[in-house]
Protein backbone atom coordinates (compact mmCIF):
# COMPACT_ATOMS: atom_id res chain seq x y z
CA UNK A 1 0.00 0.00 0.00
CA UNK A 2 1.34 3.24 -0.96
CA UNK A 3 1.48 5.89 1.23
CA UNK A 4 -1.04 8.98 1.86
CA UNK A 5 0.53 12.37 0.43
CA UNK A 6 1.76 14.62 2.81
CA UNK A 7 -1.56 16.25 4.05
CA UNK A 8 0.24 18.45 7.09
CA UNK A 9 -0.99 16.96 10.66
CA UNK A 10 -2.29 18.87 13.36
CA UNK A 11 -2.83 17.93 16.80
CA UNK A 12 -5.41 20.32 18.42
CA UNK A 13 -5.42 20.42 22.52
CA UNK A 14 -8.45 22.15 22.80
CA UNK A 15 -11.95 21.90 24.45
CA UNK A 16 -15.34 20.62 22.86
CA UNK A 17 -17.89 23.06 21.44
CA UNK A 18 -21.70 21.23 21.41
CA UNK A 19 -22.69 24.18 19.33
CA UNK A 20 -19.96 23.30 16.31
CA UNK A 21 -18.81 26.66 15.76
CA UNK A 22 -15.79 27.29 17.68
CA UNK A 23 -13.63 24.35 19.80
CA UNK A 24 -12.03 20.98 18.96
CA UNK A 25 -15.01 21.11 16.26
CA UNK A 26 -14.11 24.63 14.17
CA UNK A 27 -10.28 23.41 14.59
CA UNK A 28 -11.32 19.87 12.63
CA UNK A 29 -13.17 21.36 9.99
CA UNK A 30 -10.84 23.87 9.11
CA UNK A 31 -7.77 21.76 9.30
CA UNK A 32 -9.62 19.87 6.76
CA UNK A 33 -11.12 22.21 4.82
CA UNK A 34 -7.43 23.65 4.24
CA UNK A 35 -6.53 19.80 2.95
CA UNK A 36 -4.67 18.69 6.22
CA UNK A 37 -5.08 15.84 8.78
CA UNK A 38 -6.41 16.97 12.36
CA UNK A 39 -6.22 14.98 15.60
CA UNK A 40 -7.13 16.27 18.80
CA UNK A 41 -6.64 15.92 23.05
CA UNK A 42 -9.71 17.63 24.07
CA UNK A 43 -9.49 19.61 27.36
CA UNK A 44 -12.92 19.86 27.88
CA UNK A 45 -16.55 19.12 27.18
CA UNK A 46 -18.33 22.65 26.96
CA UNK A 47 -22.18 22.89 27.00
CA UNK A 48 -22.87 25.50 24.40
CA UNK A 49 -24.44 26.99 21.39
CA UNK A 50 -24.53 30.49 19.27
CA UNK A 51 -26.28 32.23 22.67
CA UNK A 52 -23.31 31.27 24.93
CA UNK A 53 -21.76 28.91 27.50
CA UNK A 54 -23.91 26.58 29.96
CA UNK A 55 -21.54 24.44 31.16
CA UNK A 56 -18.19 23.16 31.32
CA UNK A 57 -16.77 19.63 32.21
CA UNK A 58 -12.93 20.00 32.23
CA UNK A 59 -11.36 16.52 31.45
CA UNK A 60 -8.48 14.94 33.69
CA UNK A 61 -4.88 16.27 32.65
CA UNK A 62 -3.67 12.73 32.60
CA UNK A 63 -6.78 11.95 29.65
CA UNK A 64 -5.78 15.05 28.12
CA UNK A 65 -1.49 14.02 28.28
CA UNK A 66 -2.74 10.43 27.52
CA UNK A 67 -4.67 11.62 24.41
CA UNK A 68 -1.49 13.74 22.92
CA UNK A 69 0.53 10.62 23.67
CA UNK A 70 -1.39 8.34 21.97
CA UNK A 71 -1.29 10.33 18.38
CA UNK A 72 2.08 11.60 18.43
CA UNK A 73 3.27 7.89 19.01
CA UNK A 74 1.76 6.61 16.49
CA UNK A 75 0.16 9.34 13.90
CA UNK A 76 3.01 11.99 14.54
CA UNK A 77 2.31 15.87 14.41
CA UNK A 78 3.47 18.50 11.70
CA UNK A 79 1.99 21.30 14.10
CA UNK A 80 0.43 21.72 17.56
CA UNK A 81 -2.43 23.86 18.47
CA UNK A 82 -3.84 25.04 21.17
CA UNK A 83 -7.45 26.65 22.43
CA UNK A 84 -8.74 26.29 25.70
CA UNK A 85 -7.36 25.11 28.57
CA UNK A 86 -9.10 26.03 31.26
CA UNK A 87 -6.79 26.34 34.62
CA UNK A 88 -3.04 26.06 35.71
CA UNK A 89 -2.95 22.13 35.45
CA UNK A 90 -4.15 22.19 32.24
CA UNK A 91 -1.21 25.13 30.75
CA UNK A 92 1.37 22.60 32.38
CA UNK A 93 0.29 19.69 31.56
CA UNK A 94 -0.27 21.16 27.70
CA UNK A 95 3.34 22.81 28.23
CA UNK A 96 4.68 19.38 28.63
CA UNK A 97 3.02 17.42 25.84
CA UNK A 98 4.76 20.37 24.15
CA UNK A 99 7.98 19.55 25.03
CA UNK A 100 7.62 15.98 24.61
CA UNK A 101 7.15 17.11 20.75
CA UNK A 102 10.78 19.00 19.93
CA UNK A 103 10.43 20.21 16.27
CA UNK A 104 7.05 20.06 16.29
CA UNK A 105 6.27 23.97 15.58
CA UNK A 106 3.33 24.98 18.18
CA UNK A 107 0.76 27.71 17.46
CA UNK A 108 -1.26 29.00 20.61
CA UNK A 109 -3.99 30.49 21.28
CA UNK A 110 -4.21 31.67 24.39
CA UNK A 111 -8.50 31.63 24.80
CA UNK A 112 -9.43 33.06 28.05
CA UNK A 113 -13.37 34.03 27.55
CA UNK A 114 -15.93 32.76 24.85
CA UNK A 115 -17.72 34.78 22.59
CA UNK A 116 -20.70 35.29 24.70
CA UNK A 117 -18.52 36.40 27.58
CA UNK A 118 -18.25 33.07 29.62
CA UNK A 119 -14.12 32.87 31.21
CA UNK A 120 -12.69 30.03 29.53
CA UNK A 121 -9.20 30.34 31.85
CA UNK A 122 -8.88 30.72 35.43
CA UNK A 123 -7.69 34.09 36.36
CA UNK A 124 -4.92 32.43 38.40
CA UNK A 125 -3.76 30.74 35.34
CA UNK A 126 -3.06 33.90 33.43
CA UNK A 127 0.29 33.63 34.68
CA UNK A 128 0.86 29.99 33.71
CA UNK A 129 0.30 31.03 30.69
CA UNK A 130 2.48 33.52 30.42
CA UNK A 131 5.64 31.80 31.79
CA UNK A 132 4.56 28.19 30.34
CA UNK A 133 3.16 28.63 26.82
CA UNK A 134 4.51 32.34 25.09
CA UNK A 135 7.93 30.76 25.60
CA UNK A 136 7.00 27.64 23.35
CA UNK A 137 5.00 29.48 21.08
CA UNK A 138 6.05 29.61 17.10
CA UNK A 139 2.97 31.55 17.38
CA UNK A 140 0.89 33.17 19.69
CA UNK A 141 -2.33 34.60 18.39
CA UNK A 142 -4.11 37.34 20.93
CA UNK A 143 -6.45 39.07 20.69
CA UNK A 144 -6.90 42.86 22.36
CA UNK A 145 -8.16 41.87 25.54
CA UNK A 146 -6.29 38.52 25.83
CA UNK A 147 -2.96 40.94 24.72
CA UNK A 148 -3.72 43.43 27.63
CA UNK A 149 -4.27 40.24 30.38
CA UNK A 150 -1.14 38.79 29.27
CA UNK A 151 0.78 41.90 29.41
CA UNK A 152 -0.96 44.30 31.52
CA UNK A 153 -0.57 46.86 29.21
CA UNK A 154 -3.71 49.16 27.41
CA UNK A 155 -4.40 47.57 24.21
CA UNK A 156 -7.05 50.26 22.87
CA UNK A 157 -5.64 51.16 19.15
CA UNK A 158 -3.00 49.60 16.43
CA UNK A 159 0.31 51.53 18.05
CA UNK A 160 -1.53 49.43 21.65
CA UNK A 161 -1.13 46.70 19.61
CA UNK A 162 1.95 46.68 18.17
CA UNK A 163 3.68 47.34 21.79
CA UNK A 164 1.59 44.18 23.30
CA UNK A 165 3.41 42.60 20.69
CA UNK A 166 6.76 43.58 20.95
CA UNK A 167 6.10 42.87 24.82
CA UNK A 168 4.81 39.52 23.90
CA UNK A 169 8.16 38.48 22.04
CA UNK A 170 10.21 39.97 24.82
CA UNK A 171 8.46 37.02 26.99
CA UNK A 172 9.61 34.73 24.44
CA UNK A 173 7.33 33.79 22.01
CA UNK A 174 8.85 33.59 18.28
CA UNK A 175 6.24 35.25 16.41
CA UNK A 176 2.60 37.30 17.39
CA UNK A 177 -0.47 37.13 15.44
CA UNK A 178 -1.83 40.69 17.01
CA UNK A 179 -6.03 40.17 16.05
CA UNK A 180 -7.18 43.55 15.61
CA UNK A 181 -11.08 43.17 15.96
CA UNK A 182 -11.31 44.38 19.03
CA UNK A 183 -9.94 47.82 18.13
CA UNK A 184 -12.73 50.02 17.21
CA UNK A 185 -11.56 53.07 14.89
CA UNK A 186 -13.25 57.03 15.37
CA UNK A 187 -16.54 55.86 13.98
CA UNK A 188 -16.82 52.23 15.39
CA UNK A 189 -17.71 49.02 13.51
CA UNK A 190 -17.22 49.92 9.71
CA UNK A 191 -14.09 51.06 9.23
CA UNK A 192 -11.01 48.49 8.51
CA UNK A 193 -9.50 45.76 10.61
CA UNK A 194 -6.19 45.35 11.26
CA UNK A 195 -4.16 42.46 12.60
CA UNK A 196 -0.12 42.70 12.50
CA UNK A 197 2.44 39.95 12.44
CA UNK A 198 5.08 40.61 14.51
CA UNK A 199 8.47 38.97 14.88
CA UNK A 200 12.06 39.72 15.31
CA UNK A 201 12.46 40.57 12.19
CA UNK A 202 9.61 42.74 11.60
CA UNK A 203 6.21 43.32 11.18
CA UNK A 204 3.60 42.36 8.23
CA UNK A 205 0.03 44.08 8.45
CA UNK A 206 -3.24 42.10 7.13
CA UNK A 207 -5.95 44.72 6.76
CA UNK A 208 -9.32 44.79 5.29
CA UNK A 209 -12.75 46.38 5.87
CA UNK A 210 -14.49 45.24 9.21
CA UNK A 211 -17.51 42.87 8.05
CA UNK A 212 -21.26 44.03 9.35
CA UNK A 213 -21.90 40.49 11.16
CA UNK A 214 -23.05 38.66 14.45
CA UNK A 215 -21.89 35.39 12.53
CA UNK A 216 -18.44 35.75 14.64
CA UNK A 217 -18.30 32.64 16.79
CA UNK A 218 -15.03 30.81 16.73
CA UNK A 219 -13.07 32.89 14.42
CA UNK A 220 -9.83 33.16 16.53
CA UNK A 221 -9.97 29.21 17.04
CA UNK A 222 -10.51 29.26 13.09
CA UNK A 223 -7.82 31.63 12.21
CA UNK A 224 -5.02 29.90 15.14
CA UNK A 225 -5.91 26.11 13.36
CA UNK A 226 -5.62 27.57 9.60
CA UNK A 227 -2.28 29.20 10.72
CA UNK A 228 -1.17 25.76 12.39
CA UNK A 229 -2.53 23.90 9.06
CA UNK A 230 0.11 26.14 6.95
CA UNK A 231 2.56 25.69 9.21
CA UNK A 232 2.08 21.70 9.38
CA UNK A 233 2.01 21.80 5.21
CA UNK A 234 5.57 23.80 5.28
CA UNK A 235 4.46 27.38 3.89
CA UNK A 236 6.45 30.20 5.30
CA UNK A 237 4.80 31.87 8.46
CA UNK A 238 3.83 34.40 6.80
CA UNK A 239 2.34 32.55 4.02
CA UNK A 240 0.90 30.70 6.86
CA UNK A 241 -0.78 33.70 8.37
CA UNK A 242 -2.16 35.16 5.00
CA UNK A 243 -3.71 31.97 3.63
CA UNK A 244 -5.70 31.85 7.32
CA UNK A 245 -6.45 35.23 7.12
CA UNK A 246 -8.00 35.38 3.95
CA UNK A 247 -9.45 31.72 4.58
CA UNK A 248 -11.50 33.15 7.61
CA UNK A 249 -12.69 36.03 6.22
CA UNK A 250 -14.60 34.52 3.13
CA UNK A 251 -15.77 32.05 6.16
CA UNK A 252 -16.91 34.60 7.49
CA UNK A 253 -18.61 36.39 4.76
CA UNK A 254 -20.33 32.73 3.32
CA UNK A 255 -21.36 32.25 7.20
CA UNK A 256 -24.95 30.18 7.22
CA UNK A 257 -26.94 32.08 9.24
CA UNK A 258 -27.59 29.77 12.12
CA UNK A 259 -28.40 30.35 15.66
CA UNK A 260 -29.75 33.74 16.95
CA UNK A 261 -26.76 34.61 18.73
CA UNK A 262 -22.89 34.64 17.69
CA UNK A 263 -23.41 32.10 14.62
CA UNK A 264 -20.89 30.22 12.85
CA UNK A 265 -18.73 30.70 10.07
CA UNK A 266 -18.94 28.56 6.87
CA UNK A 267 -15.47 26.48 7.44
CA UNK A 268 -16.20 24.46 4.59
CA UNK A 269 -16.27 26.96 1.98
CA UNK A 270 -13.18 25.71 0.20
CA UNK A 271 -15.16 22.65 -1.04
CA UNK A 272 -17.74 24.25 -2.79
CA UNK A 273 -15.43 26.84 -4.77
Amino acid sequence: MTQAPHLGRVLVLAGSDSGGGAGIQADIKTITALGGYAATAITAVTVQNTLGVTGVHPIPPEIVAAQARAVLDDIGADAIKTGMLGDAAMVETVAQVIDGAPGVPPVIDPVMVAKGGTALLAQAAVGAVRTLMIPRAALLTPNAPEAAALTGLMVETTDDLRRAGEALLALGAHAVLMKGGHILGGDGPGERVVDLLITRLGETAFEGERIDTRHTHGTGCTLASACATGLAQGLSLTEAVARAWNYVHEAMLRAPGFGAGHGPLDHGWTMRR
